[in-house]
């Protein structure tokens, strides 16, 4: 007979709920929230010289892109469970490079700053910058290339690290 445990039924574990709750109420970051930031990055995202021409050429259902990707953020940011995809193989094929993620944290970074009140811009940048990590030397990888590693800035790391209680 198999049993399942899950992370609400083990013995002093947090539920989900809980989890997010935390998360909501140490840096205001809800849903509603991460679907102006998802918005407000595309608006800027899609008008840009670098990578704008990228997601036009990919991306035909904008409605259903915004929805997949506020699921992601939820995901990413609230420990939600709503993201079921898999953002590597999405990546893999594009036409996409160590600039195109640079200016995609750029655009992330500043959209966060402009539509998210403090402490939340720190927390989705830190996550940010471990995707754009994660996604370029996946691609990298696959293209038998290395890659030196990105160096983040040293305020966003610190204060994300003391917004979230991450190290």
């Amino acid at each position: 007979m198999k049993v399942r445990i899950s992370v609400a039924s083990r013995p002093g574990a947090p539920s989900r709920d809980l989890i997010i709750a935390d998360i909501v109420a140490r840096t205001g970051i809800d849903e509603a929230m991460i679907d102006q930031l998802v918005r407000t990055f595309y608006g800027s995202a899609r008008v840009d010289p670098l990578i704008g021409p990228i997601f036009e050429n990919r991306v035909h259902d904008w409605e259903g892109h915004f929805a997949r990707l506020c699921a992601f953020w939820s995901s990413v940011g609230l420990m939600s469970g709503r993201y079921h995809g898999q953002p590597m193989v999405a990546h893999l094929l594009l036409p996409i490079d160590t600039p195109h993620f640079d200016r995609w944290l750029e655009i992330f970074a500043a959209t966060a700053r402009d539509v998210c009140p403090p402490p939340a811009p720190s927390h989705f940048l830190d996550r940010a910058h471990r995707i754009a990590d994660s996604l370029e030397l996946g691609i990298a990888t696959q293209k038998r290339e290395t890659r030196p590693k990105r160096t983040r800035p040293a305020q966003i790391s610190r204060s994300a690290q003391a917004a979230t209680g991450t190290r």
